[in-house]
């Protein structure tokens, strides 16, 4: 297979790349999910522990982890978003037929920026999951 011969929407290569890409978006996408838990988990043991102490003072210690993982889980969110738009290019040029071999298997984020960070920053979907709550806007 040369790197100028067209494919369709049967070729394998075609579906096992769409599959890859799949699969680096599910990773994305649990991996933020693990980075909240984390947060939630570690931030209630830091703030029990400032209870025993009675030293209420000290609770400001948990926002360092919560801010942490605020930007570990941006990181991710922004990856996710990227992959998602490597995913839709690619099936754009599968569909008006201008998928050429040489673009299979590649599998890095194409446009991640500093800006793509910054926007996933300032998102709803990061403001409503890690400062609201999960379930606090249904």
């Amino acid at each position: 297979m040369t790197g100028n011969q067209s494919l369709g929407i049967e070729s394998s290569a075609v579906q096992h790349h769409l599959t890859l890409l799949q699969g680096i978006i599910q990773r994305m996408a649990e991996n933020s999910r693990s980075c909240k838990l984390w947060c939630i988990t570690i931030v209630a043991a830091v703030l029990v522990l400032v209870a025993r102490t009675e030293q209420p003072d000290y609770a400001l210690i948990a926002l360092l982890p919560a801010i942490l993982f605020l930007i570990l889980d941006t990181y991710y969110l922004a990856l996710e978003r990227d992959f998602r738009n490597s995913y839709d290019c690619f099936v754009r040029n599968l569909h008006s037929g201008e998928l050429k071999s040489g673009d299979l298997y590649k599998l890095a984020p194409t446009g991640f920026t500093f800006r793509l960070f910054l926007a996933c920053l300032k998102s709803w979907h990061c403001f409503k999951k890690c400062w609201l709550g999960k379930y606090a806007l249904k």
